[in-house]
């Protein structure tokens, strides 16, 4: 009688897992070692759009007065997101979506994305982020797509999300299959001198030895990268998945979600964009003083006009990234009173557990020495892809060549 090997029913679901899951890793590993260098990248392919040199002695002008100069270059759009931090030399960039006639129908919006000089309020150019047709300035935000959705929209990020479920779960079996099995010898090695050697690449082996090594102490070496990497992806394409079960295991704050939505979206609520970051100051200062946090520069303001709120973000004391800063007010549009304020870090553990994840899975966190490590993580990530599917198709032709000859 057959006794049950645990260890060869996770061989063959790490391997099948793996031969499924390559093509993907593939790409994304590919895409996320540029894409960890996406603002430096942006600014070399495209300095026309990205870059504005400061003007000596002049001061830049108020964000909400460049956000009135984009709306009205572009009147068919609407801006709901609206950046209020300038960085010497850098254009202010805006996202659009297009405005709807009197029927509720969306109006035509040949570009998304328009760049603006913050010192002279000049428009020095505007792209379609979903348009590679227009050539280098697109090059990114199509490698975007391609890591985030394999640019197929939310079916991409869905699919992307089920991969990244696999992949964390199959981080623990490759794990798992690194460890030594029980030594039949009479008198074996150490546990861990047998497992040392998983942590080696043989010199002087063949393709196949060294595939194997590569792929096995790739995979040890960085795993707990990878681990972040995969967990993280969950986090950022399936969060049907990832909010529920990490809610259930640690506390969060109520965000955005607990707030309810409006019967129609409101585009034109009482409280304005100059009177909401009023509020956003003034409040944000009150809240740090009394949560005992210290607010930082002007980041970011969104506008939620499903629920009628405004986000208004600062760079505070508990945010950790260095970009893309999100310590935040809700702001009720109508009658301008705080519906909540969520931080990064420091007072929900499940939170701080997220914003950690989510920095580093985009290299917010770290500065250019973490960016160089995230993009070699990246590349490794492809080559266990390669290797395993050698692996396997080496496995393959033995087992046909095998059974010829039976």
């Amino acid at each position: 009688m057959r006794l049950f090997n645990p260890r060869a029913v996770l061989l063959v679901v790490h391997r099948y897992a793996g031969l499924g899951m390559a093509a993907f890793l593939l790409v994304a590993g590919l895409t996320g070692s540029l894409l960890a260098w996406n603002d430096e990248l942006e600014r070399l392919i495209s300095p026309e759009l990205f870059l504005a040199p400061v003007l000596t002695g002049a001061a830049p002008l108020d964000p909400l007065e460049l956000r009135a100069v984009v709306l009205q270059a572009y009147p068919s759009a609407r801006a709901a997101y609206q950046p209020l931090r300038v960085e010497p030399g850098h254009a202010l960039q805006f996202f659009l979506t297009p405005g709807s006639d009197a029927d509720g129908k969306p109006l035509p919006l040949p570009d998304n994305q328009v760049f603006i000089h913050p010192y002279t309020g000049a428009i020095l150019g505007s792209r379609n982020a979903n348009d590679l047709g227009q050539g280098r300035k697109a090059f990114m935000p199509f490698i975007y797509r391609l890591h985030y959705t394999l640019t197929l929209g939310v079916p991409g990020a869905l699919l992307f999300g089920v991969i990244a479920l696999t992949w964390t779960v199959d981080c623990f079996i490759g794990f798992y299959l690194t460890l030594p099995s029980r030594a039949r010898s009479a008198s074996p090695k150490s546990w861990f001198s047998r497992w040392k050697s998983a942590w080696r690449v043989r010199r002087g082996s063949g393709l196949h030895k060294l595939s194997f090594d590569l792929h096995r102490a790739g995979g040890l070496w960085l795993w707990l990268m990878l681990f972040v990497l995969a967990l993280s992806s969950v986090a950022l394409s399936l969060p049907a998945v990832y909010q529920p079960a990490i809610r259930q295991l640690l506390a969060h704050q109520p965000d955005e979600r607990s707030i309810s939505r409006i019967a129609q979206p409101e585009w034109r609520p009482p409280i304005n964009w100059q009177h909401a970051r009023q509020i956003g100051r003034r409040e944000m200062a009150a809240r740090g003083r009394e949560m005992g946090f210290s607010p930082g520069p002007e980041e970011w303001m969104y506008y939620d006009a499903s629920r009628g709120i405004y986000r208004y973000a600062v760079t505070s004391s508990r945010d950790i990234r260095e970009r893309y800063a999100n310590t935040n007010l809700y702001i009720d549009a109508f009658n301008g009173e705080v519906r909540g304020i969520w931080l990064p870090t420091g007072s929900a553990a499940g939170d701080t557990v997220t914003t950690w994840l989510t920095s580093l899975h985009m290299a917010t966190v770290g500065g250019r020495l973490y960016k160089g490590l995230l993009s070699l993580v990246g590349l490794l990530v492809s080559l266990l892809s390669v290797t395993g599917v050698y692996l396997w198709w080496k496995k393959y032709i033995a087992r046909q060549v095998s059974r010829r000859r039976v």
